[in-house]
C-alpha cells in the first residue's frame, strides 16, 4: 500500500456554509430520482440488448459528450486528481456491469433492495478504510433505511447467481462512495466525472469488443439510452461527485438510499405498478431516515473524515 493521503478537512463538522450543504444535499437526491427512474427502463431495454453493449453505448456518449462540453477540464485535473478518478472509474464499471448483468436474472425490485444495501456496506468500509467515527444515530439510521428498503422491495428472498453479483455490485459502489468522499473535489468534479465516464466506456467496450456491439434498434430504445447517458449518467456522475466534496461517505449513501423509493414512484406513475402500502410504508422509513441524518446536529450525525488507507 502507498502512504497515506494527506488529511483532509471534515465533511460536515468543518462549519462549511449551510447553503451549499443543502445544495449538495439536492443534488444526491436529483441523482437517486434519476437513478430510480431507469429500473422499469432498463430491464425493459435488456430484452432486446445486451448487457454490455447497452452499458458501452451508454457510457461512451456520456464520456463524449462531455468531453466536447467542457474539454479543458480534464487537461486542469492534477496527475494525483487523474489517477484517483480512473480507479473509481473502474470500480463504478464494474459494479454497473455487475449490477446490470444481476437486473436480468432477478426481478427489479430484489435487484433495487440488494443494490441498495450500499447504505449498510459503506459505513463498514468507512470504518475500514477511513477514519472516521460513525455515531449511533447514524447507524440507527443505517438500520432504518435498510429496513425500509426491505419492507419496500422484498417479498421473499433467494440468493441466486442474479442476487449473488448483485451484491458484489453493492460492494462495489459503496468502495465508489467512499472512494469520492475522500478523493472528490469541487473544483475539479467536472474533470473527474469525464475521466471517471471514459473509463467506464472503455471498460464496457472492451468487454463487449469481441462480440461486437449491438445497438438499440428503435428511435424508443434511443431515446431511452440517450436519456440515461446524459442525465442518470453524465449529470448523475457529475453531481455525485461535486456533492461528495461537501458531504461524507455514510451521510450521502443514506440519501442516496432513496433509489429504491424513486424507483418504486417511476414504476406507479410510468410503468403501470400498483400502489401498496408495503411502498408507503417502505419508502417513510427509507425517507425517515434520510431526514435523521439531515436535522440532526451535525457533529452527532458523522465524525471526522481523515484519510483513505490505500
Amino acid at each position: 500500500m502507498s502512504a497515506p493521503a494527506p488529511s483532509r478537512p471534515a465533511h460536515d463538522a468543518s462549519g462549511a456554509d449551510r447553503r451549499t450543504t443543502l445544495l449538495a444535499t439536492a443534488a444526491l437526491l436529483a441523482m437517486t430520482a434519476c437513478w430510480g427512474s431507469t429500473f422499469f427502463l432498463i430491464k425493459d431495454l435488456l430484452e432486446r440488448v445486451p448487457t454490455l453493449d447497452f452499458l458501452a453505448v451508454r457510457f461512451t456518449i456520456a464520456g463524449l459528450v462531455m468531453l466536447l462540453v467542457a474539454p479543458r477540464a480534464v487537461a486542469r485535473l492534477s496527475a494525483e486528481s487523474r489517477r484517483h478518478a480512473a480507479v473509481l472509474g473502474l470500480v463504478y464499471g464494474a459494479a454497473q456491469i455487475l449490477q446490470t448483468a444481476g437486473l436480468a436474472h432477478t426481478p427489479a425490485s430484489v435487484s433495487g433492495f440488494i443494490t441498495g444495501m450500499y447504505v449498510v456496506l459503506t459505513p463498514v468500509l468507512a470504518a475500514l478504510l477511513l477514519r472516521t467515527r460513525t455515531s449511533p444515530v447514524t447507524w440507527a439510521a443505517v438500520a432504518l433505511a435498510t429496513a425500509g428498503l426491505g419492507v419496500l422491495t422484498l417479498d421473499g428472498l433467494s440468493i441466486g447467481y442474479g442476487e449473488s453479483i448483485t451484491l458484489v455490485s453493492a460492494v462495489l459502489y459503496a468502495l465508489h462512495i467512499v472512494g469520492l468522499g475522500a478523493w472528490s473535489d469541487a473544483r475539479q468534479a467536472l474533470g473527474m466525472s469525464i475521466v471517471q465516464l471514459l473509463v467506464i466506456a472503455a471498460v464496457c467496450l472492451v468487454a463487449t469488443a469481441p462480440d461486437g456491439v449491438v445497438l438499440p434498434a428503435t428511435t424508443g430504445d434511443w431515446v431511452s439510452v440517450v436519456y440515461m447517458a446524459l442525465f442518470a449518467g453524465a449529470l448523475a456522475l457529475l453531481g455525485q461527485t461535486w456533492a461528495q466534496a461537501h458531504l461524507a461517505p455514510t451521510r450521502s449513501a443514506i440519501i442516496m438510499s432513496m433509489e429504491p423509493v424513486f424507483a418504486a414512484f417511476f414504476a406507479v406513475l410510468l410503468g403501470g405498478e400498483g400502489l401498496t402500502l408495503r411502498m408507503l410504508g417502505g419508502g417513510a422509513m427509507v425517507l425517515a431516515a434520510m431526514l435523521v441524518v439531515e436535522l440532526v446536529p451535525r457533529r452527532t450525525v458523522e465524525g471526522e473524515v481523515q484519510h483513505l488507507v490505500v
